[in-house]
C-alpha cells in the first residue's frame, strides 16, 4: 500500500479545542472567550490510500467554497459552513490547488475513479469538501455519525456539506469478546472493508459518537493508524490530553488509551492525527 498524506489547508482553533484535556468545557474549547491572537492555525490532513483492491479516499477536508479566492474570507466560510456559529468556533482558509479534487486532479485523478471514500466522522472539517467527491464510487460513514449529525445539527453539523452526497453506512462486522467487548477494540466496533484486515475503520467514540479510525495494515502485520480527531497531535496519546471537544469524555479517554497502545507498539509505522502541526504532506509505503 501507499498512503498519500495531504494537507487541504488549515483550520484556526482555539488552543482549548484540541488540547484542553479532561476537564475543559464546552465554552472555553469554543474559544468564545479565548483573544483571536492566541489561537492555533492546525493542518486538515486528508489521505489517498493506493491499495491493491482499489483507490481509497479518507476524508475530504475544506470544499473550495471556504475559500474561492484561494485566502481567509469571512462571508465565504459563513455561507460554506451555513453557520455562524459554526464559523466563530472554527475558521479554516484552503490556498489554491490544495482542495482534495484539486490535488487528486493534479496526481491524475478525478473523483469516479475513488473506488471508496471513508469519512472518519462528518465535522465540518473533514466533510465540508464532501460534494467535490460525490462521484467516487463507494462513500462510508458510521451509522452512529449520521446519527450523532442529526442530534447535533443545530450546533455542530450541517448536511447541506452532504447535501447531494450518496452517502451509505457500514455494518459493524468486527469481532466482540464476551459481554459485547473487544479484545483489542475500544468500542467493540470495526468494519473490514476488503475482509483482509489490510483496511479497518475501527470506532473510537468519545469526540462523537460514530468517530472511527483507520488501520491499514500488510501482509506482515506492520501498520499505519489514521486516528483523526481521536487526539489531536502525538502529544495528545503521548502525555494522555484529551480534546475540549467530546459528546462522551470516558468514552474519548478510552479512545485515546486504545491509541495510545496502537501507536507504541513495534508493529506501528506511523501514527497520524488530522491536525498534528508536526505532520507535513509525505508518502508512506508499508
Amino acid at each position: 500500500m501507499k498512503i498519500h498524506v495531504l494537507h487541504t489547508g488549515e483550520v484556526r482553533v482555539s488552543p482549548d479545542l484540541p488540547f484542553g484535556g479532561d476537564h475543559c468545557s464546552l465554552l472555553k474549547a469554543s474559544g468564545l472567550t479565548t483573544p483571536k491572537r492566541e489561537w492555533l492555525w492546525l493542518p486538515v490532513s486528508v489521505y489517498l490510500i493506493e491499495h491493491p483492491k482499489g483507490l481509497i479516499l479518507v476524508d475530504t477536508g475544506w470544499h473550495r467554497s471556504m475559500s474561492p479566492r484561494g485566502v481567509f474570507d469571512t462571508a465565504a466560510q459563513i455561507k460554506s459552513l451555513g453557520s455562524p456559529l459554526l464559523y466563530k468556533v472554527n475558521q479554516g482558509r484552503l490556498p489554491y490547488g490544495q482542495a482534495v479534487d484539486e490535488q487528486l486532479a493534479s496526481m491524475g485523478i478525478k473523483p469516479a475513479d475513488l473506488d471508496f471514500v471513508l469519512m472518519t466522522h462528518l465535522d465540518c472539517d473533514h466533510a465540508n469538501g464532501l460534494r467535490a467527491v460525490k462521484d467516487a464510487k463507494h462513500i462510508l460513514v458510521a451509522a452512529e455519525e449520521l446519527e450523532c449529525a442529526r442530534k447535533n445539527k443545530l450546533v455542530r453539523y450541517r448536511k447541506v456539506w452532504w447535501k447531494d452526497v450518496d452517502l451509505h453506512t457500514i455494518q459493524w462486522n468486527g469481532f466482540e469478546g464476551p459481554a459485547g467487548k473487544s479484545f483489542d477494540l475500544p468500542a467493540g466496533k470495526s468494519f473490514d472493508l476488503f475482509g483482509d484486515g489490510s483496511v479497518k475503520m475501527i470506532n473510537i467514540p468519545g469526540h462523537c459518537d460514530g468517530l472511527c479510525a483507520v488501520k491499514l495494515t500488510n501482509e506482515e502485520g506492520r501498520y499505519v493508524l489514521l486516528f483523526s480527531d481521536g487526539g489531536y497531535a502525538t502529544k495528545s496519546w503521548k502525555e494522555m490530553i484529551t480534546s475540549g471537544v467530546a459528546i462522551d469524555k470516558d468514552q474519548q479517554r478510552r479512545s485515546l488509551e486504545w491509541i495510545r497502545e496502537q501507536s507504541m507498539s513495534p508493529d506501528c509505522v506511523e501514527s497520524l492525527a488530522t491536525h498534528d502541526l508536526d505532520v507535513k504532506p509525505h508518502v508512506i509505503e508499508i
